[in-house]
């Protein structure tokens, strides 16, 4: 496993609510970062067909870009009703004609989907967050580390916080949604013990362990 030592790094993402995560993630630590987005890199082409293989795509074509360090994460909702779908498709589901994202959209298209499944009840709507967070070197070194977290789908969208289709997201164990809850409650730090929460958090802790650790 390899450590960082670069303070500086490239968040490989061009979606501002997943460069704010990652932002607030890496701060605490004395971390800083730049994004694709600021660098004004290209989006690669994201051809793969696992969370893993996105990944590796997105951080390797930001850390030769930069000349540096670069963080990615691809993340999706696996609905199990929905045999896994939207899973790597997810940011897909939230495409419009105009090529944009609309999320609001997107998080109709589960409902109805689930609808016509027949999955109306807690017990049939069990859902995963899943993100992967790749490390990548300007020589082509890369580490993986995913997290997951388990829930199910609600309906209606409950909550204005978090982004994507958070709002649609009850975690186990809890009584409401990632997106009625803080950046920390969703992280699961709110205070400032160990335990993490969200799927990126999840992901984020096993790789500082690995890469970030003395």
């Amino acid at each position: 496993m390899r450590k960082l030592e670069d303070k500086v790094l490239v968040v490989a993402s061009h979606n501002a609510g997943k460069i704010a995560e990652i932002r607030d993630l890496i701060g605490p630590l004395g971390f800083s970062a730049k994004s694709a987005a600021d660098l004004h890199f290209e989006e690669p082409e994201e051809t793969g067909t696992t969370f893993e293989e996105n990944a590796t795509i997105k951080a390797l074509a930001s850390a030769k870009a930069s000349g540096l360090p670069a963080l990615s994460d691809d993340s999706g909702l696996v609905v199990d009703a929905l045999g896994g779908d939207p899973g790597v498709y997810t940011a897909n589901w939230a495409e419009t004609p105009e090529g944009t994202r609309d999320f609001a959209m997107a998080m109709r298209k589960v409902e109805d989907a689930l609808q016509e499944a027949g999955a109306t009840t807690p017990e049939a709507r069990t859902a995963r967050f899943v993100s992967v967070l790749c490390m990548a070197w300007p020589d082509g070194h890369v580490e993986l580390f995913r997290g997951e977290v388990e829930g199910h789908v609600v309906w209606p969208p409950r909550g204005l916080s978090g982004f994507g289709y958070d709002p649609i997201f009850q975690p186990l164990g809890y009584d409401r949604t990632f997106g009625e809850m803080t950046s920390d409650e969703k992280h699961g730090w709110t205070h400032g013990d160990s335990h993490a929460l969200s799927h990126r958090a999840r992901a984020f802790k096993l790789f500082a362990e690995t890469c970030l650790s003395a």
